[in-house]
């Protein structure tokens, strides 16, 4: 039996999670993939009892490549991708060490490479798909992240390329920036340099996971059919 099925990586907690809630909102069969199995397993549940919670590492091809394979043979089809799992390991650039650079290139550049490789390959046969990339307002530079900028502004070449490639076949690819929002990640900056970020949000408040969610819902939906290759800033005019 065919389900409308999407896949989001990075679904344990934060951003990721809150994709897949609004997603299974809307009607999704939702893979919620992340390296924590406990808390893919979490989400799924909070997604609904056809849901599904994988554990996957995204920086390994196998795992990738098998979770793609996975969702089709479980579901049918691969109607959405989206692409959120990411780590940092921030440090100055003459003090950033190799496996700093390494690793998160690894998990927020490769890692998405691997799944839309993947994903496309049954998109393009499909004639029909959606793929969303987490990308960052940090992909344009960012102080002490040279790695996760890097990396950030690779996710944006390469949603750019997907989206010139698959047009033909009815995919669409696009990349969302999401700017200072509330996760687990942002909470452990120390307070000084979080409320300093706060006070560059001309619209006055830190981000919600669920404000990056409408967007993915929006981009996952028959209403998007026609935009592809767009890069959305979803940051409270953050980059202004």
């Amino acid at each position: 039996m065919t389900s409308l099925a999407a896949i989001v990586t990075g679904a344990g907690r934060g951003i990721g999670a809150a994709i897949a809630r609004r997603l299974a909102a809307d009607g999704f069969t939702v893979v919620c993939a992340d390296q924590d199995e406990d808390a893919a397993a979490r989400t799924a549940k909070e997604c609904g009892s056809s849901s599904l919670g994988i554990a996957v590492d995204v920086s390994e091809v196998d795992q990738c490549e098998r979770l793609v394979e996975q969702t089709f043979a479980r579901l049918g089809s691969v109607e959405v991708l989206v692409n959120n799992a990411g780590i940092n390991r921030d440090a100055m650039l003459h003090k950033m060490t190799d496996e700093q650079w390494h690793k998160v290139i690894a998990v927020d550049l490769s890692g998405v490479f691997f799944l839309t490789r993947a994903a496309a390959r049954v998109m393009r046969e499909q004639r029909r798909g959606r793929l969303v990339n987490i990308s960052s307002a940090s992909w344009q530079g960012n102080i002490g992240q040279a790695n996760y900028a890097a990396a950030k502004a690779g996710v944006v070449g390469l949603t750019l390329t997907a989206a010139k490639e698959l047009a033909r076949y009815q995919v669409t690819a696009n990349a969302i920036c999401p700017g200072f929002i509330g996760t687990p990640m942002t909470s452990a900056i120390p307070e000084k340099i979080y409320q300093q970020q706060v006070d560059k949000i001309p619209i006055g408040r830190v981000g919600r996971p669920e404000d990056v969610a409408n967007v993915v819902s929006f981009l996952a939906s028959e209403d998007a059919a026609y935009v592809t290759g767009e890069v959305i800033n979803v940051g409270g005019g953050y980059r202004i």
